[in-house]
């Protein structure tokens, strides 16, 4: 592996806190952005509060701010304005997730930008974007769930709306923002101009509904949860089987006709109710019914075994130690040990970008509150007599 980085040289100025937007930024920070998060002086992110707490720190901080840097700064007082804008004028990108108007409250306004550093990407993340409607409603990722319809086609047949185990509605907007500002900077290598990103995670809900909408548009029925079932693919779902469950994905009528002759049911490719996905589709209960009988008589792996060998798709349902320990996981580098201070080695989801030419680092740990303070202001020519009168002042 090289020791360059894809996005080394590229400085982010991080005032986002939570989740969705410091997503965005700690996978640019895994991929050698330098990321100066900006938290305000003696509590920080809010992030910061939440548990797990381990020997008084934050995992749920820790998991999403690997890799950066911590500033503090009050953005409400002149002076922190102004070192701000110090720092915007060598950077890159900004990244922010305030609701449309705080900044322009403090001054921070699209044109006040453009005159500070005409060529920075300036990228806020919001519930609902900064035009339409409900720009200034407050969102977090239940909310955008329940509003972008995703928990309408979630869960099993006549369920409650559920939601998605994970917060999508924060992760999947952190990744639309972080290939947002990717390619607003690939855009700048060739006009020399910066930009403004808006992304909602409401927008970003809505873009992974899949093929929801246009089955409702094309149908003019309304789609409701199935559980763990394709809704056009048959079979495509989770069964029983003799210790658990296995997932069984039969994408093509080739894999069809050989499920059918690893469960020695040779009959089943000849039943008129299922010759063809369609039918299959048409026919979904019975066939979950036969085929269920059928899984059930032997464990879960022995049947992995086997549909591998022929190439079925197929799989087990891990719970999350399965996925920690599991050898193919683990052979990917996505369980990372990222050594704390005073609390020891703690186990991450890694970075999922691999690259043959560049370093990806996701086995940094996350900052303390105002960590690198001393280092970036004295960049700055804050001399140490300042920064003990703005700390006085709590402007850091």
């Amino acid at each position: 592996m090289l020791n360059n980085k894809m996005l080394e040289g590229i400085t982010v100025i991080d005032l986002s806190r939570n989740l969705a937007a410091p997503f965005a930024t700690m996978l640019l920070s895994d991929l050698g952005a330098k990321v100066i998060k900006v938290e305000l002086p003696e509590t920080g992110d809010d992030a910061r509060g939440y548990g797990p707490i381990i020997n008084g720190k934050s995992g749920y901080f820790m998991s999403i701010n690997r890799g950066k840097k911590s500033i503090t700064l009050n953005l409400k007082d002149p002076k922190g304005k102004e070192i701000l804008e110090k720092l915007l004028k060598s950077a890159d990108v900004m990244v922010d997730n305030f609701r449309p108007g705080v900044l322009d409250r403090l001054g921070l306004t699209d044109e006040r930008i453009q005159e500070i550093n005409p060529k920075l990407i300036f990228a806020s993340l919001t519930g609902f974007g900064h035009t339409g409607p409900y720009s200034q409603k407050a969102a977090y990722d239940l909310v955008v769930q329940g509003y972008g319809g995703i928990m309408s086609v979630t869960g099993l047949p006549n369920s409650e709306p559920t939601r998605v185990g994970v917060s999508i509605g924060d992760l999947a907007a952190g990744l639309y923002l972080a290939t947002g500002i990717a390619s607003a900077l690939y855009a700048r290598d060739k006009t020399g101009k910066g930009d403004r990103i808006d992304v909602a995670m409401l927008d970003c809900q809505v873009a992974l509904l899949e093929n929801s909408i246009i089955r409702y548009t094309a149908s003019g029925e309304i789609p409701k949860p199935i559980g763990n079932r394709h809704a056009s693919i048959t079979p495509f779902e989770m069964f029983p089987s003799g210790d658990g469950y296995i997932i069984i994905c039969v994408g093509n009528e080739k894999n069809w006709k050989v499920l059918c002759q690893v469960l020695e049911a040779p009959s089943l490719a000849e039943d008129p109710r299922f010759r063809t996905n369609d039918l299959r589709t048409e026919n979904h209960d019975a066939l979950f019914t036969i085929l269920s009988d059928i899984l059930k008589t032997k464990d879960t792996q022995d049947w992995i075994k086997q549909l591998d060998l022929l190439g079925v798709p197929c799989g087990p349902v891990n719970n999350i130690q399965d996925v920690v320990e599991n050898e193919q996981i683990r052979a990917r580098n996505m369980i990372v040990s990222i050594d704390y201070p005073g609390i020891g080695v703690v186990k991450s989801p890694g970075c999922p970008i691999k690259s043959k030419e560049y370093d990806i680092e996701s086995n940094r740990p996350s900052p303390d509150l105002g960590e690198d303070n001393w280092d970036v202001f004295s960049e700055l020519g804050i001399s140490d007599a300042e920064m003990a009168e703005l700390k006085e002042e709590k402007i850091i």
